[in-house]
């Protein structure tokens, strides 16, 4: 567990963080029920579908036929989506892991129909961002050093998740691995980590359930007859950078610097990165 003191970030005492927390570092994911009563998923529930009413699927996802699944950037387009993202009920669990300054990074809706099969990425065994501490399989963490968290994804359901809805499955222990899910086994439901099978993370509305961006997840098949529904929230260290919107809209360049970058490294070199994790 971290905290910053002054400009720097520091150890702290992990008896002092919620159990969550602790999941989260250890097991690399974590089940808050009850976390927002019936009545803030109602009016969260409410905001959410005017935007998606209101607003087309996203043209950053052009390449999926799931787009309108997604409403990105929610924060900027619901006030009651923006509270969330500051309510203590998340921050009080993420921020031993990410440290006090921590800020969102991506904040989209999504609302998933049963499918056979999804051709959105999220469908398939992932991890969200790096692994931020590569090494080779079979070295083990020194569990003498905490293990680091650089970025942490909440889902807050807005409707139940029961396992035949697809919910997101996480296999446990994974994110410390300092691996990626092997790409021959994708699209395998069964797939292991040392010895331990994947967790559903299954839930009533108003539930939050957490994950650490190096856990390999992926929403898990959806035999049922309804999908899912929940915000998501995506939150990083200071250091990683915000990505509600992508590079090619929001960047620090002037129009000259801009007219400059023609190859795809001289453009990805001054800030303007294809969309990737976090981006759609």
């Amino acid at each position: 567990m971290i905290t910053r003191k002054r400009i720097f970030l520091d150890l702290t005492d992990e008896a002092l963080a919620p159990e969550a927390s602790r999941s989260l570092e250890r097991e690399g994911y974590a089940v808050i029920p009850s976390a927002f009563s019936p009545d803030e998923v109602a009016a969260l529930r409410a905001d959410i579908e005017r935007v998606y009413t209101e607003l087309p699927g996203d043209p950053r996802n052009t390449q999926s036929e799931e787009r309108e699944d997604f409403r990105y950037e929610m924060l900027n387009r619901s006030a009651v989506c923006q509270r969330a993202v500051a309510d203590r009920r998340i921050l009080d669990v993420i921020e031993p892991l990410l440290g006090e300054d921590c800020h969102i990074i991506a904040n989209t809706a999504w609302r998933n129909p049963p499918r056979a099969e999804n051709d959105h990425g999220g469908g398939n065994w992932h991890i969200d961002a790096g692994p931020h501490v590569p090494r080779p399989a079979g070295v083990p963490w020194d569990d003498r050093i905490p293990y680091p968290v650089f970025a942490i994804g909440v889902h807050l359901l807005l409707e139940d998740c029961p396992a035949d809805a697809g919910p997101t499955g996480v296999l446990p222990g994974s994110h410390r691995s300092g691996q990626h899910p092997p790409f021959d086994r994708l699209t395998d439901a069964d797939l292991e980590y040392e010895g331990r099978k994947p967790v559903l993370l299954t839930g009533k509305a108003g539930d939050l359930a957490m994950f650490a961006s190096d856990v390999w997840h992926r929403r898990m098949p959806s035999p049922g007859e309804k999908g899912r529904f929940f915000l998501q929230l995506h939150y990083g260290r200071r250091d990683i950078a915000q990505r509600l919107r992508p590079t090619r809209d929001v960047h620090h360049l002037s129009d000259e610097a801009l007219s400059r970058a023609e190859s795809p490294r001289e453009r990805s070199v001054v800030g303007l990165h294809p969309p990737l994790f976090y981006d759609g």
